[in-house]
C-alpha cells in the first residue's frame, strides 16, 4: 500500500494528486481555499535558491508556500490515481 508523502518533498515537475490536508484551524481553511482539495492535481514548479519557499501549480494557478505549510498537504504520485476509483 502506498503511503502519501507531503507536498514539500515533491520533486520538481513531478505530477501528484492531493490526498488531503493534515492541519486544523486557519491553516487548513487557507490551504483548502487555495485549492488543495483531495483529488486535485498538483506539481512543484520552482524552488527558491535556498530551498524555501516553493511555487506549486494547482488548478491552473501558481502559489508560493513555505515548507512548513507544504508539509501539511499529503500527496500521492499522479500515476497511482489511475488504479483507484
Amino acid at each position: 500500500m502506498y503511503r502519501p508523502s507531503c507536498l514539500a518533498d515533491l520533486p520538481r515537475d513531478t505530477p501528484a494528486i492531493v490526498e488531503g490536508v493534515e492541519a486544523s484551524g486557519p491553516l487548513a481553511d487557507r490551504l483548502l481555499d487555495l485549492g488543495f482539495l483531495p483529488g486535485t492535481p498538483v506539481r512543484m514548479v520552482r524552488r527558491a535558491p535556498l530551498g524555501d519557499p516553493c511555487v506549486y501549480e494547482v488548478r491552473g494557478t501558481r502559489l508560493c508556500l513555505r515548507r512548513t505549510e507544504a508539509e501539511r498537504v499529503r500527496v500521492r504520485p499522479a500515476d497511482s490515481a489511475e488504479g483507484t476509483a
